[in-house]
């Protein structure tokens, strides 16, 4: 269950053998453990043996990436191969009494770190499933393509859409630049469901797993409200630092069908209800 390499790189870095070996749930890819050694120090190991080779490698990036001052706390990489990553243990603490507008001011933040073009230094995964993130000057072009139609035809392929349902999302990707507002290349992490906000030690906002990548702010805003809404004290916040175009709420569902395609893919059937509900929404 502990990869050889994490046990020789504790022992070569002074921490000693392995004490104790704690469970973490919560998950729906990857098995979560911390591990507490002889001396007293913990460490959290993310393990899945069915992963892509490269997974855990372009998981590291962005969670290099996304480790900016001003953002929400990260947890720092240490070691990572085929099948695992060993990091810091955040220590989960209580939330802070401000946890939720903090958050929002420092996703903000984390917003303001900007790109001239969508994408990323490399494609990665959201949950198990390739993102695409090549580099492109449009985030239109970007969205409809790397994230709805990429999704689409992917289902389709499986079985789980028919192609009548495809091009309602062809139509649907062609159609974004009278829907969606202007906006800029933002420094996202791509996966921000209510299961990968947390703390830290301090009770401190905090993210994990990231898809992380240069996209848009509000496609990661659409998500935060998709499994688990975040408060409306988050959002006031967020908008302290960083304004929204009037209407914002109203175009999370385009955004969240890139998420809705991606648990069809990853899960089964159960999402295409949900994902036929937004299809009808903006057909």
């Amino acid at each position: 269950m502990i990869p050889e390499e994490v046990r020789e790189w504790l022992q070569v870095g002074g921490y000693s053998e392995i004490l104790s070996i704690k469970p973490v749930g919560g998950g729906c890819i990857n098995n979560g453990m911390v591990l507490e050694t002889v001396f007293g120090q913990t460490f959290f190991l993310k393990t899945n043996s069915n992963s892509p080779g490269n997974m855990f490698t372009r998981e590291v990036e962005g969670l290099k990436a996304l480790s900016v001052q001003d953002g929400p706390r990260v947890p720092m990489p240490y070691l990572w191969g085929e099948g695992f990553i060993l990091m810091e243990d955040l220590a989960p603490a209580a939330r802070q009494q401000e946890y939720w507008p903090d958050f929002g001011r420092k996703l903000a933040a984390l917003h303001q770190h900007t790109m001239d073009r969508f994408g990323f230094h490399h494609d990665n995964y959201i949950g198990s499933t390739p993102q695409v993130n090549l580099w492109t000057d449009d985030g239109y072009t970007f969205f409809g393509k790397h994230r709805l139609i990429f999704q689409a035809d992917l289902a389709n392929k499986r079985g789980l859409l028919n192609q009548v349902e495809v091009n309602v999302i062809e139509n649907l990707a062609a159609r974004l630049q009278e829907i969606i507002p202007v906006q800029p290349a933002s420094l996202i992490h791509g996966d921000l469901w209510s299961g990968n906000a947390t703390t830290g030690d301090k009770g401190e906002p905090a993210i994990i797993d990231p898809a992380a990548h240069y996209g848009w702010a509000e496609a990661e805003l659409a998500m935060t409200n998709l499994f688990g809404a975040f408060p409306e004290s988050f959002y006031r916040a967020y908008e302290e630092i960083r304004p929204l175009e009037a209407g914002f709420q109203q175009r999370f569902p385009i955004y969240n069908l890139y998420h809705l395609l991606n648990h069809l893919n990853l899960f089964g059937v159960g999402y295409l209800g949900q994902v036929r509900s937004v299809l009808r929404r903006f057909r």
